[in-house]
């Protein structure tokens, strides 16, 4: 009771709104009193002595957000953090919902996990106290989820521990599959800091679920009072806990080598620079790329799996260009004709080639959805295999020049979906049951490609998340194909913006931050909603369109989840130019994407005039973005 009042005394100074001071209090109240929270004491009771009541107040206002796939954030002490409990508590629920789908059924689920180790980087916590978090990794947080769905009479398929492998996201949704399970967990943070972690849930098709079926998860995991162990040796005895061998690998392995659209390199035709930025990319798209005869170089001070990231300048993130620093130092060294990256669970791609001087140039994540549709489109002409029914996906704020594409190829195009592949993986659901998604027709057969804007790609239906390693070897496949032709990557970049147009595609990062934050981002929607802008600096508006509106083209919300993924705002500034504003749901930033496009190149134009044409829309795109910043914090 004496330290209970010492931290009321010490929150009443904490700048912060009474009620989340008061949450906090009374979940601090349950850690420090109930037996089993017994292990985070020692460190607790340090905070309290040592005055760090603002950080106790972050970690115990509220429990972490169960967003619509799962729990992710920093891993520590509190109900605000990744540990034991969140995710125990996250798996129960997942246990809950699984027999509420599948009633009487016996349940089996997939388990992945990447290569983090809670290190505590930030040194917020006494290293000379007992901390139950310290050295947590995401094996030891797989392995804790088995024990909890062991214990509801689940079936968990694991990798053995003596396995020095990894399962990459993509290889977790096509193990779902593969297996015919009834879901999945896959414990990664991909490319967050060293010391964040997360539990993301799968379905039976290999998907995260979508509305309203993420709403009816997370109501169950917000329900759980009480979560159930069953101790890991029990569990494998009574094969509850039951383990993955080499098989299911191979044949993801098998299946993205049938998707080879060219004849593979001769020894020394084609050299990859290749990183994982210390995650499991070397364990498929790197496996991959050597199985189909590329000569690949790996990055060797970023080979090995490790969660610290300790060679990785700025982010272990494909879409930030100084994460493969070093990649392009090797490549260009070596005289190499691409780098690829892998994020740290190889769902995301990146890519640099060089131009026309030998220098290595960062390719965006708009380039690579294009460039990859562009190139799989025509191979496929060529091989007979497209078709009026083929289709390509793409998410809406992802650039507007596959539209452009699907047109001249005469195929289908779907793209108006949500941010998130889960949207991507809902069309793939929807041909394979129904025969048709939206106003496009067709079964699985006719998926071309499904791309979006944060270096995410599809190239199969047998997989329902973004997936480097596919990717990875179209783009290699690409690089190949140019140089037969005595060309290219760079060459064909700009070949296709001549053909289809130049698309320049910016994102604005809008954060307002501190307490008052949230009230702002509010704030500026709600201006925006009730009273569109009819300009954006020197841009008409010519189309509003606010996808969270019940009565639009999206119809009634789906629940609080789906409320969230709509709560879009789309401005378009005629026939080449938008806005898309899309607000975080869970914290005080938001992104813009801006588009501006040129029409394609006409017949006769002079190469000056069309680099000043593309000069024109790089500078419309910037002075829109630097328009839209001024306006909505003018309107915050």
């Amino acid at each position: 009771m004496e330290l209970l009042t010492v931290v009321a005394e010490g929150f009443a100074a904490v700048e912060a709104p009474a009620p989340v001071k008061a949450s906090a209090l009374a979940h601090l109240t349950r850690w420090l009193t109930d037996p089993d929270f017994a292990e985070y004491r020692p460190q607790l009771e340090w905070m309290v002595k040592t005055g760090q009541f603002s950080g106790l107040v972050d970690r115990f206002f509220q429990i972490l957000p169960f967003g619509t796939g799962g729990r992710r954030g920093a891993v520590g002490i509190g109900p605000n953090r990744m540990n034991n409990w969140t995710l125990g508590a996250s798996v129960q629920g997942h246990c809950e919902y699984l027999r509420q789908r599948f009633p009487g059924k016996t349940l089996q689920v997939g388990l992945a996990y990447d290569v983090r180790r809670f290190n505590d980087a930030r040194h917020q916590y006494c290293p000379d106290l007992p901390n139950p978090t310290m050295g947590v990794s995401s094996r030891s947080f797989a392995e804790l989820a088995a024990e909890v769905y062991a214990a509801n009479g689940i079936t968990a398929w694991i990798l053995p521990r003596e396995s020095k492998h990894f399962q990459a996201t993509p290889e977790l949704s096509y193990l779902i599959r593969y297996l015919g399970l009834d879901g999945g967990l896959n414990i990664s943070a991909s490319h967050n800091p060293p010391d964040d972690n997360g539990g993301k849930f799968y379905d039976e098709r290999g998907a995260q679920p979508v509305p309203p079926d993420d709403q009816i998860m997370a109501d169950l995991v917000e329900k759980v009072e009480k979560t159930r162990y069953m101790p890991w040796h029990d569990a494998v005895r009574a094969h509850l806990i039951r383990f993955i061998d080499d098989t299911p690998h191979q044949a993801y392995i098998r299946l993205l080598e049938r998707e080879a659209l060219i004849a593979p390199p001769r020894a020394g035709e084609v050299a990859v620079v290749f990183t994982p930025l210390h995650g499991v990319g070397a364990m498929t798209a790197m496996e991959l790329l050597v199985a189909c005869g590329f000569h690949v170089i790996p990055v060797p001070e970023q080979m090995e799996p490790n969660g610290q990231f300790p060679n990785v300048t700025k982010s272990p993130n494909p879409e930030v260009p100084e994460s493969m620093d070093r990649a392009a130092a090797l490549a260009t060294a070596r005289q190499a004709d691409l780098v690829l990256a892998t994020d740290p669970d190889a769902d995301r791609l990146g890519a640099m080639f060089p131009d026309e001087n030998g220098v290595f140039r960062f390719i965006t994540g708009h380039q690579i959805a294009a460039l990859l549709t562009c190139f799989k489109l025509e191979e496929l002409r060529k091989l007979g295999r497209l078709q009026a029914s083929s289709l390509v996906v793409r998410t809406r704020v992802t650039t507007s020049i596959i539209n452009r594409m699907a047109a001249a190829a005469g195929i289908q195009v779907v793209d108006d979906l949500l941010v998130g592949f889960k949207y991507i993986a809902e069309v793939l659901h929807n041909l394979e049951t129904h025969g048709f998604h939206g106003e496009a027709r067709g079964g699985v057969a006719d998926y071309v490609i499904g791309v979006e804007e944060s270096h995410g790609v599809l190239v199969t239906h047998e997989i329902r998340d973004k997936d480097a390693a596919g990717a990875a070897l179209l783009m290699a496949e690409l690089v190949l194909a140019q140089r037969r032709l005595g060309s290219s990557a760079w060459a064909y970049l700009h070949s296709m913006e001549e053909r289809f147009g130049h698309f320049c595609n910016l994102t604005v990062n809008l954060a307002m931050t501190g307490l008052e934050g949230r009230q702002q981002m509010a704030r500026m929607l709600e201006n925006l909603r009730s009273t569109p802008p009819v300009v954006i600096g020197a841009e008409s508006v010519t189309g509003f369109e606010d996808l969270r509106d019940p009565h639009g083209p999206l119809g009634p919300h789906k629940g609080a989840t789906d409320a969230a993924s709509r709560n879009v705002l789309v401005f378009q500034m005629g026939e080449h130019a938008r806005l898309v504003l899309r607000p975080s749901g869970t914290e005080p930033k938001a992104k813009a994407y801006v588009e501006v496009a040129t029409p394609p190149r006409s017949r006769g134009q002079s190469d000056a005039d069309w680099a000043a044409l593309c000069a024109q829309a790089d500078a419309r795109a910037a002075q829109l973005s630097d328009a839209f910043r001024s306006l909505v914090t003018s309107i915050a």
